[in-house]
């Protein structure tokens, strides 16, 4: 049986600067936008529209949502497109499974589903405070950083591989100090 397709890293990073240069301009000619993209405003207006379903005046009377308006917009649809474009690559790719829980924490912490969503769920309400806390995602501030060759852009992402490469190294790291 034959392993999943990988797409070629110079391909697929041409690519991706194809897709970036389309969306900046996209996003600040043809939307004139001020600046360069920034989703994650979007997952606040998210939770405010659920929220809005559930708790209609505590939408209506919060300060927070008031100033970020909640609304499906243009940033809403990008983070819908950015769900169907990787599942259309993993299909392309065949690469695409669905598994509660991967193999990399498997062999390190076991195949407890609930364990896995704990951290899931822990990591994601980690990395939005962060994001908020920054006042922007790690792509708004790295990656797009890095296509305008800011130097924040350096630094953020900088910040973003080393302490990804020390909490992985933490984690995953197996008694004689190897990744697994």
């Amino acid at each position: 049986m034959k392993g999943p397709k990988s797409w070629r890293p110079y391909v697929a990073g041409a690519l991706v600067g194809l897709l970036a240069t389309a969306s900046v301009f996209v996003s600040t000619k043809m939307l004139e936008k001020p600046k360069y993209l920034g989703a994650s405003t979007t997952f606040v207006r998210s939770a405010g529209l659920i929220e809005k379903t559930v708790v209609k005046d505590h939408v209506k009377n919060n300060l927070y949502y008031q100033s970020k308006k909640v609304k499906i917009d243009w940033q809403f649809m990008l983070v819908v497109g950015i769900l169907i474009g990787a599942f259309a690559s993993s299909m392309i790719g065949k690469s695409f499974k669905m598994e509660s829980v991967p193999s990399i924490w498997s062999d390190r912490f076991g195949n407890n589903w609930g364990v896995r969503a704990t951290g899931a769920f822990l990591g994601g309400i980690v990395a939005m405070f962060g994001a908020r806390l920054a006042g922007g995602c790690p792509s708004g501030h790295g990656m797009s950083g890095l296509m305008q060759l800011s130097i924040s852009g350096f630094i953020a992402m900088v910040g973003f591989f080393g302490a990804g490469i020390i909490v992985a190294h933490f984690i995953y790291k197996s008694g004689r100090g190897e990744m697994k």
